[in-house]
């Protein structure tokens, strides 16, 4: 597991992953092939250098079979490439750039949680086929920020909507309260916020200041946010937001379930990218026992012929590309005084599938698509 254990990813992966992973080696029975199955954990502390210099140890010296990542998009498309020249196989699981499965796929990588298409094509779409089809985006000045702004622009206006502006931020800035004035100023009917992080935190928080969101006015739109996020800035200022997830705790008896298995051990309720990293890796173990080896292109085969369903994903499949394809999640903030409880945060406004949500085949560059 190569994840973010202290820095501004930890919140929602970080130990949160090696949480889920562990409990998934121990719930398959600690064993594959009458092998012991040995969990390593590494914080590449959002360097690449780290990320690459710790990957290639394991590789090279511990002779690894699969690594599984939450890490910055940046990090996660030099796996990629590093587990195709070393032929092993590398997990997606908290990296969202859809890059991972498009331009530059693989097929030794597997994307398993979510990524800024479907994040950003299930809300641009679920919004604008209502009454809220003018937008204006706040976009964070890097390629992640400028990737979803682009995704869901072109969803929008597929459903008739229209954009009427955005403003780029650089990372991490002191006050966003410019931003918020010109977005307000141009008088969308949403406000699109496609940054995330403490930076998303920041902008909810003054947002809130400005009566942006909360008011009833304008719908805040966060393409990219966790439940981590919300109780950290507080339900009384993200109150209303809607957005995307691939998971959320409290959908039926099953998610529920096992969320509160992981919540026992790590105190707080899982993310998406955390449950998926459970659902991904337990998948993993049951593809080995299936082609009876750990070697990579037969286990491969395995995790993309047998779909997936679990309490993580009820409509699972891995495409060709990588892709695991499932059901997303287009979801809406409680007010507080809707919420029972702290971890009460959530209502699911619409179940959108999988082929719905993610980037079809297609549209799609991948080199893997035009050879099948």
């Amino acid at each position: 597991m190569l994840v973010d254990m202290t820095g501004p990813y930890s919140a929602f992966g970080g130990p949160g992953v090696a949480v889920a992973v562990k409990m998934a080696v121990a719930d398959f029975g600690g064993k594959v092939l009458n092998r012991p199955i040995e969990v390593l954990t590494a914080d590449y502390l959002n360097k690449i250098d780290i990320a690459a210099a710790r990957a290639r140890e394991w590789y090279d010296r511990d002779n690894i079979d699969m690594i599984i990542e939450s890490t910055d998009s940046s990090s996660a498309l030099m796996l990629q490439r590093l587990g195709a020249e070393k032929k092993k196989l590398t997990i997606f699981a908290g990296s969202g750039t859809s890059r991972l499965t498009n331009e530059e796929c693989s097929p030794y990588g597997i994307q398993y949680v979510f990524d800024t298409y479907s994040l950003a094509n299930v809300t641009g779409k679920a919004l604008t086929k209502g009454s809220d089809d003018t937008w204006y985006f706040l976009t964070v000045d890097y390629a992640f920020g400028h990737s979803l702004e682009a995704d869901a622009a072109r969803a929008i206006q597929s459903k008739g909507g229209k954009v009427i502006g955005s403003v780029k931020h650089p990372a991490a800035p002191s006050d966003f309260g410019a931003y918020l004035m010109q977005a307000q100023g141009a008088k969308p009917k949403v406000i699109g916020l496609a940054n995330a992080g403490r930076d998303l935190q920041n902008t909810l928080r003054q947002a809130a200041e400005f009566g942006l969101g909360t008011s009833g006015k304008q719908v805040l739109a966060p393409f990219y946010i966790f439940e981590t996020d919300i109780r950290g800035v507080g339900l009384d200022r993200v109150q209303g937001a809607q957005f995307t997830t691939g998971f959320y705790w409290d959908r039926n008896q099953e998610t529920r379930a096992w969320s509160q298995r992981f919540f026992e051990q790590h105190k707080a309720m899982p993310t998406m990218i955390q449950a998926g990293a459970y659902s991904a890796t337990m998948h993993y173990l049951k593809s080995i026992a299936a082609a009876g080896t750990t070697t990579t292109e037969p286990v491969i085969e395995k995790m993309k012929a047998a779909p997936i369903k679990d309490f993580f994903a009820e409509n699972g499949k891995i495409r060709v590309d990588g892709r695991m394809v499932h059901d997303m999640y287009f979801m809406q903030a409680k007010k507080p005084s809707e919420s029972k409880g702290p971890w009460d945060l959530l209502t699911v406004k619409q179940v959108v599938p999988g082929d719905e949500a993610y980037r079809p085949l297609s549209d799609s560059v991948c080199s893997l698509v035009k050879k099948s």
